[in-house]
């Protein structure tokens, strides 16, 4: 189990210091695998190295009740001048390796690593992706309780990438995950649960499909709110989310103020005595403000919720012709108007009650589909 409490960080440079993870409360339980998930910049690489010991929180902690792997791939670690055979003994060592294991973990990173001769040559003189071979296989050489993987669950050309993404996953079967990585596929394949970073805070999911799903939504916000803004969406209003709408509605609120803001201006040049050609200028402004807000009142109308609230409208407005009809038919009997003026009230009343009829079960049936 991972505890994470009361976590704040960031990073002060010359840009400013703003958060980049703030008051994240979180537990991690024993053989959970998760993903971490969110846009560039979320924090998640940070919270990785938090999670792994590499960094550490300005305010909070992190406890870790299980044994936790640097990050899978690392080799920022490596010492240039030793050569890769005395790296892997300096890291095992620094786990507590016997002489016994130590030739174990040896053995297992030369054969894993393929690079040859070059095992016992300085690190200096690799190529990137030998490196990248040899820190891999280092990772995977210890058995930890939670492994740590950012972007790097395979390096080298097709064979190797296959070898390597095989131990990957048998060493998560045998134990838990921390990962970030932008292949959804993945994440879906490794890990059962999600924890979601944005705008500096961490939502946990038990579901990693449900945090992805809660990602690509606000994807979808983000972007649709870009197109409201920029005044060219083209959407589905079946087909909005909460938050859209909820953007949606407060645009119409923003445009309506404004009218009332145009409609105060035009009156009170009026009162100044501009001249028509200024204030048809004006006029022209207000037309612009009114077909805006008429296009969203048209799609706010056609969400479903929109749609309900027309349709008790109209429920309303029939209550009101029933009673309406009522008190004239009422008044008709005590004064005795003639017969073929009450056919004319009795005619208006079964009209009345039809529609409001209709409109009562057009309702009914739109609160059954929810």
């Amino acid at each position: 189990m991972i505890e994470i409490k009361n976590l704040y960080k960031r990073y002060h440079n010359h840009h400013g210091s703003d958060w980049v993870l703030k008051d994240i409360n979180l537990t991690i339980p024993t053989g959970v695998s998760v993903g971490l998930i969110g846009a560039n910049g979320a924090g998640k690489s940070t919270l990785l190295r938090l999670i792994a010991g590499m960094d550490t929180p300005e305010r909070g902690e992190v406890i870790r009740h299980s044994r936790v792997s640097w990050p899978v791939g690392l080799s920022g670690g490596m010492q240039n001048n030793m050569t890769g055979r005395q790296n892997v003994k300096f890291v095992a060592r620094a786990q507590g390796c016997g002489s016994k294991e130590m030739k174990g973990v040896i053995d297992f990173v030369q054969n894993f690593a393929e690079i040859g001769e070059a095992f016992d040559e300085p690190v200096r003189t690799y190529s990137s992706g030998m490196r990248a071979r040899l820190s891999f296989g280092l990772s995977l050489a210890f058995d930890f309780d939670v492994y740590i993987s950012d972007e790097a669950t395979a390096v080298g050309d097709r064979a190797f990438k296959a070898k390597a993404q095989a131990l990957f996953k048998d060493r998560v079967g045998k134990a838990s995950l921390i990962m970030v990585s932008h292949g959804e596929g993945i994440l879906r394949d490794l890990c059962q649960a999600g924890i979601y970073l944005k705008s500096g805070n961490a939502t946990w999911y038990d579901d990693i499909n449900e945090a992805i799903a809660n990602y690509h939504q606000d994807i979808d916000d983000k972007s649709f709110l870009h197109e409201l803004n920029e005044q060219t969406f083209n959407v589905d209003p079946l087909q909005l989310s909460a938050a859209q709408i909820q953007a949606i509605q407060q645009q119409l609120n923003d445009v309506r103020a404004r009218l009332n803001g145009i409609n105060i201006l035009i009156q009170q040049a009026k009162k100044d005595e501009w001249s028509k050609q200024e204030l048809d200028v004006l006029s022209k402004v207000k037309r612009l403000i009114i077909n805006r807000m008429n296009e969203l009142s048209e799609l706010v109308d056609a969400t479903p919720n929109g749609m309900r609230k027309a349709a008790k409208a109209e429920v309303a407005k029939f209550d009101r012709s029933v009673q309406g009809i009522e008190y004239g038919l009422d008044t008709a009997n005590e004064e005795k108007w003639p017969e073929n003026e009450f056919y004319v009230l009795e005619r208006a009343k079964a009209l009345a009650y039809r529609y409001k009829g209709e409109k009562e079960a057009l309702l009914e049936k739109m609160e059954g589909d929810e």
